[in-house]
């Protein structure tokens, strides 16, 4: 059974993150707060994914591919997230984002690892979201030539 576009490029997200993010763990740069804007380039080449796709299958709609865009984003950031919680509890939890992880992203004090999952949670969804609005913008002239 073939998965679903927007579930494959949001499990390609999830793995485009969960890859950069261990590769900044082992370089011990996990706690420099700029770096992980990065992060962004793989949600923008998830969403160009799908949203390439629905051009060649013909689908030019705007709405259309808006919800499919922005269906994918959600579900790279959900799964990154879960990623993301299971790895903090994998590696000592609350402590862990005391030691590790910058706390002053989000918070002003010591978040939980749910806390902080929370917090990176809607920020995810957000920059997902300004990312589809984005992408949008850039295929918009690709959708309008497939009519």
């Amino acid at each position: 059974m073939k998965l679903p576009k927007e579930f494959a490029n949001g499990i390609i997200i999830f793995a485009g993150i969960a890859l950069y993010f261990f590769i900044m763990e082992f370089f011990g740069l996990s706690n420099i707060l700029f770096l992980r804007a990065f992060n962004a380039a793989f949600v923008f080449y998830g969403i160009a994914r799908t949203l390439d796709s629905n051009i060649k299958e013909g689908k030019s709609g705007y709405v259309t591919n808006l919800l499919s865009a922005g269906t994918t984003a959600i579900i790279g950031v959900l799964l990154s997230i879960g990623g993301l919680l299971t790895y903090i509890y994998l590696r000592g939890g609350d402590q862990y984002i005391t030691n590790n992880l910058s706390g002053e992203m989000l918070f002003g004090g010591k978040p939980t690892a749910n806390e902080y999952c929370i917090g990176v949670l809607f920020e995810g969804i957000a920059s997902a979201l300004i990312l589809v609005f984005v992408a949008m913008q850039f295929w918009r002239k690709k959708m309008s030539t497939a009519n």
